[in-house]
């Protein structure tokens, strides 16, 4: 009964968080509007997702998601340095391809966000069979280095967080 009522627990609880914060002002009210957002939207929803992913551990979203918001943080110092003292002729941009052991859509969809969200990075297009992932870097001297670390700090912990 609880899963036909709250098919998407997490869905639900986001959407409550994400209207409580689009009013900007907590009240009883605006709680169990949001908590009826939580509801209906996801029941409504709930046929377009028949094979949705499970999450089997849900503390290992919270530890991609410091790590993702932490590499954002030194890429973007990093790649400001790039920017700044490097001459164009130093910057030595790359095509790498990053074989996936990932299966799931939706883990192969996250990962290409975050190379994407991770300045100096960008995901360009996935191989028709889903096996591999065309990376761009802007500067490196070790692709090796780049898609071990995309493999060992990304998929890694996708693969735990959509087993």
């Amino acid at each position: 009964m609880l899963k036909r009522l709250i098919p998407h627990p997490l869905l639900s609880l986001t959407l409550v968080f994400v209207w409580l914060g689009l009013v900007n002002k907590f009240t009883l009210g605006n709680l169990l509007l949001g908590g009826l957002f939580g509801i209906i939207i996801p029941m409504l929803t709930a046929p377009y997702w028949p094979d949705r992913p499970k999450i089997s551990r849900p503390l290992k979203v919270l530890e991609y998601g410091f790590v993702v918001l932490w590499d954002i943080v030194v890429a973007n110092i990093q790649v400001a340095a790039i920017i700044l003292f490097k001459r164009e002729e130093n910057i030595h941009s790359h095509w790498i391809v990053v074989p996936l052991e990932l299966t799931s859509a939706e883990a192969i969809t996250v990962l290409a966000g975050t190379i994407t969200m991770t300045p100096g990075t960008v995901s360009a297009t996935l191989a028709a069979d889903g096996g591999s992932i065309l990376v761009h870097c802007l500067h490196t001297d070790d692709v090796d280095a780049v898609r071990d670390e995309i493999k060992t700090r990304y998929e890694r912990r996708l693969k735990e967080i959509f087993q």
